[in-house]
C-alpha cells in the first residue's frame, strides 16, 4: 500500500484553474440543496445525497481527460455536472420526465452519455465494475490510451464483481482506476461490520496493483492521486486502487434518515466538509474572497432555478405498449441466406459453430473472443482451436475462473464499438455470470438506447453422462427476461447461420449449443460467411396429422419417432422452433392450425419449462382448430443424474412415442 497522499502546495495552480475548480465543487452543492428542498415538497420522488463527497466526483472528473470513461455511482452528480451533461436533460432524468436520458423508464444516474464518456450504475452495486474493464481494453485493442474510472462504495467492495474486475484488470494490465468512496457505512453498517482490514486499500496488494489511501475531502489531493493513477494507466503500467476517505452526512437516501449514527460523527466530520476546506485554503492564498464565494454561489442558484422549472412542468412520459415493446431489441439487420447453388461441406455440429466463429471473426476486427482455456488449449470443447493462431492474443483471451466478470467486460467493450463473444466451460456456469446478463445486457438498450451486441455460447444438455452440474438446459432462466435473444439451433447449418447471425444482430444472445450434438449431429453446412433469420421457426418434416414443436436435441428426437409413425400411416410435423426468443408463434399457429394436434417437446424439466408458453398460445390462439389438448413432454422435476442408467430415465425421449400415439388417438 502506498502511504496516504497529501494535499499539493497551490502554488502548482494558476488562479483561473483554482477558480474553475471551486465553481465545479459548488455546482452540485447549489442542485442538491435545491433537489433537497423539492423532496421535502414532494416535487422529487427519491435521492441519494453526496453532500460532503463532492471533492471526489469532482476530483476525478477534472484530474481526467474529458475524453476518460467514467462509471459514477448514486453520489456522484459532481461528475455529471463537470462533465458538462446538459442540465435540462439532467433534470428531467432526475424528475423522470419525457426528454430525460431513460425517457422515465429508469431514474437518477442509471443511464448512460457516452457522448460524455460516462456510464451510468444500476442498483445492483459493484456490477459496473467490470464493465470499466472493458472500456479499458477496448482502448487499448483501438491503440488508445484512454483510461477508465469506475466508482464503487465501501458497501460493495465485499461484492464479487469487485474481486473479478480488480483481478482482470491486474492480469491483462488495464489502465483503470477503481475508485472506492470510503463514507463510513452502508445502508445502516459501519465499516467496522463490512471488512477487518485496516484500510480497503490493503487489498490492491492481493491484485498486484497500487493502493492508495487518499483524503477524499481534500479535492487537491483527489486531484493528484487520480493524475498519478491516470498517467500510470496510460504508461501501460496497469490498474490502481484508489481509497478515498470520506464521510457520508445524510441518509442512505432520504427516506431512510440517520437516526444510527454517531452525533459526533457528524459534528467531526462537518469540520471537514469539502467545500468549507477548499474556500478556506483559497481565501488564505488570496484566490477568492467570501464576498466572491457568495456572489458565485448566487449565479449558480439563478442559472438553476428557470431550468429546474422547467424540467418540473415537462410532460411526463407518453408511451404505448407499441413503442415500449419497439424499444426492447435495437434494429437488426437482414439476414443475408446462403444461395441455392453455394458449395456445402459435411460437417459436425461442432465443426459447424466453429466455422460460424471463425467467419464471424475474419469479417469483423472488432470481433473478440474471451473465456476460460479458450486460447492455447482452444475451449474444453475444442471450438476455438487454432484461434489464436489466426487472430492473435489481443483477440482470443483467456480470462480467470470469472463468469460476472468476463461478462461485464464484454458488456464494456460493447460499448466502445467491439463485438464480443464470451465462452461458457458449461452452462451450468452461467448462473454465476446472471446478474451482469439479466440485469445490465439485457435492460441497458431499452433504458438508454446503447446497443450490446454481445454473444455468449453456452454448451448445454445431457446425454453425455455429465451429472447434474455439467448437463442442464438453461433457456427458461432466460427466455424471461425482456432484451435478450435466446437461440438453440439442432443442426450444423444452423448453427453457423445462426451464430454469424447473432454477431450481426446488434443485442445480447445468448447462443445455446446442445453437447450431444457436438459430434453426433452432421450435415452440409453452406461455405462462407451467410446469415439465417433470428426468430424464424423452421419446418424439419412436413405432417398432416399433428404437430410437434422442439429445438436443439429434441428435434432428432421428434424426427425419429415421426419417421416411426409414418411407417403406421401417421403424418407428424416436425417444427424445429431454432430461436426461442424472440418465438416464431406464427409458424407455430400456422402448423397446429393445419395439424389440428400439438405436442410442446423439451430436455428441460417439464415444470416451468419454455415449452408452457408455447403449450398457453396454442391453447388462446389456436383453440378452435384444435382436435386434442396440447401436449407437453419435458423431462422429470430432478437433477440430472450422473449415471447413464439414471440420465434415461431423466429423459423424455422414451415417452415421446407413447405420447404421440396418445395424442393422435384422442
Amino acid at each position: 500500500m502506498i502511504e496516504p497522499s497529501t494535499a499539493p502546495a497551490l502554488a502548482g495552480y494558476t488562479p483561473e484553474r483554482l477558480l474553475e475548480l471551486h465553481r465545479a465543487l459548488l455546482l452540485p452543492r447549489v442542485i442538491e440543496e435545491k433537489a433537497l428542498l423539492l423532496l421535502r415538497l414532494g416535487k422529487l420522488s427519491k435521492w441519494f445525497s453526496g453532500m460532503g463527497q463532492e471533492a471526489i466526483a469532482v476530483g476525478v472528473a477534472t484530474a481526467l481527460r474529458g475524453d476518460d470513461w467514467i462509471l459514477p455511482m448514486h453520489r456522484n452528480l459532481g461528475v455529471f455536472t463537470t462533465r458538462g451533461l446538459p442540465l435540462p436533460k439532467l433534470f428531467r432524468q432526475l424528475f423522470g420526465k419525457d426528454g430525460g436520458y431513460t425517457r422515465g423508464r429508469d431514474r437518477t444516474f442509471h443511464f448512460g452519455a457516452p457522448e460524455h464518456s460516462v456510464i451510468g450504475m444500476i442498483s445492483h452495486l459493484g456490477a459496473m465494475l467490470p464493465v470499466a474493464d472493458g472500456l479499458a481494453l477496448a482502448s487499448q485493442l483501438k491503440g488508445g490510451d484512454r483510461v477508465a474510472a469506475a466508482f464503487t462504495g465501501d458497501g460493495a467492495t465485499s461484492e464479487g464483481d469487485f474481486h473479478e474486475a480488480l483481478n482482470l484488470a491486474a492480469v491483462w494490465k488495464l489502465p483503470v482506476l477503481f475508485v472506492i468512496e470510503n463514507n463510513q457505512y452502508g445502508l445502516s453498517t459501519p465499516i467496522a461490520e463490512q471488512f477487518a482490514c485496516r484500510d480497503l486499500a490493503d487489498r490492491a496488494i492481493g491484485y498486484g496493483m497500487p493502493g492508495v489511501v487518499v483524503d477524499g475531502n481534500d479535492l487537491l489531493a483527489v486531484h493528484a492521486a487520480v493524475g498519478e493513477a491516470a498517467a500510470r494507466g496510460r504508461r501501460g503500467e496497469g490498474p490502481t486502487l484508489l481509497e478515498f476517505k470520506t464521510f457520508r452526512m445524510r441518509g442512505h437516501e432520504e427516506a431512510s434518515g440517520t437516526a444510527y449514527v454517531p452525533k459526533e460523527l457528524f459534528e467531526e466530520w462537518a469540520q471537514k466538509d469539502p467545500i468549507r476546506r477548499f474556500e478556506e485554503q483559497l481565501f488564505a492564498s488570496g484566490v477568492l474572497t467570501p464576498e466572491r464565494r457568495d456572489a458565485v454561489k448566487a449565479e449558480l442558484k439563478t442559472w438553476i432555478e428557470p431550468i429546474i422549472d422547467e424540467a418540473l412542468a415537462a410532460q411526463d412520459p407518453d408511451g404505448s405498449a407499441e413503442s415500449e415493446l419497439r424499444d426492447v431489441y435495437a434494429p437488426a439487420p437482414p439476414a443475408r441466406e446462403p444461395e441455392a447453388s453455394r458449395p456445402t461441406k459435411e460437417m459436425r455440429f461442432v465443426d459447424a459453430v466453429s466455422d460460424g466463429l471463425r467467419e464471424a471473426m475474419r469479417r469483423d476486427p472488432t470481433t473478440v473472443a474471451i473465456g476460460q482455456d479458450i486460447a492455447e488449449y482452444g475451449g474444453v470443447f475444442k471450438v476455438t482451436e487454432g484461434f489464436l493462431a489466426e487472430f492473435g492474443r489481443p483477440r482470443v483471451r483467456n480470462t480467470p475462473i470469472i463468469e460476472s466478470g468476463a461478462i461485464g467486460a464484454a458488456m464494456g467493450l460493447a460499448l466502445d464499438g467491439h463485438v464480443p463473444m464470451v465462452e461458457m466451460q458449461f452452462g451450468d456456469f452461467i448462473t454465476c455470470g446472471f446478474n451482469q446478463i439479466v440485469n445490465n445486457l439485457a435492460k441497458t438498450y431499452y433504458r438508454w438506447g446503447a446497443k450490446l451486441p454481445v454473444v455468449i455460447r453456452v454448451p448445454v444438455g445431457g446425454g453425455v453422462g455429465a451429472g447434474p452440474f455439467h448437463s442442464q438446459n438453461v433457456e427458461a432462466w432466460f427466455t424471461h427476461v425482456a432484451g435478450l435473444k435466446v437461440i438453440e439451433p439442432s443442426t450444423p447449418a444452423d448453427a453457423k447461420g445462426l451464430l454469424c447471425a447473432a454477431f450481426e444482430d446488434g443485442n445480447p444472445v445468448i447462443f445455446l449449443e446442445h453437447k450431444f450434438l457436438y459430434r453426433w449431429a452432421k450435415g452440409p453446412v453452406p461455405e462462407g460467411h451467410f446469415t439465417l433469420p433470428i426468430g424464424r421457426a423452421r419446418t424439419a418434416r412436413a405432417g398432416r396429422d399433428a404437430t410437434v414443436i422442439s429445438w436443439g436435441v429434441g428435434v432428432h428426437w421428434a424426427l425419429s419417432a415421426a419417421e416411426e409413425l409414418a411407417e403406421e400411416g401417421r403424418e407428424v410435423e416436425v417444427l424445429d422452433l431454432r430461436t426461442l426468443l424472440p418465438w416464431d408463434r406464427e409458424a407455430v399457429l400456422e402448423s397446429v392450425r393445419r395439424t389440428g394436434r400439438a405436442l410442446v417437446l423439451h430436455e428441460a424439466p417439464l415444470t416451468g419449462g419454455f415449452g408452457g408458453e408455447i403449450a398457453a398460445t396454442i391453447g388462446r390462439e389456436a383453440f378452435e382448430w384444435l382436435d386434442a389438448p396440447v401436449e407437453r413432454l419435458g423431462g422429470l422435476d430432478i437433477p440430472i443424474p450422473f449415471s447413464k442408467a439414471l440420465e434415461e430415465v431423466f429423459m423424455p425421449r422414451a415417452r415421446l412415442l407413447p405420447a404421440l400415439r396418445a395424442l393422435l388417438a384422442y
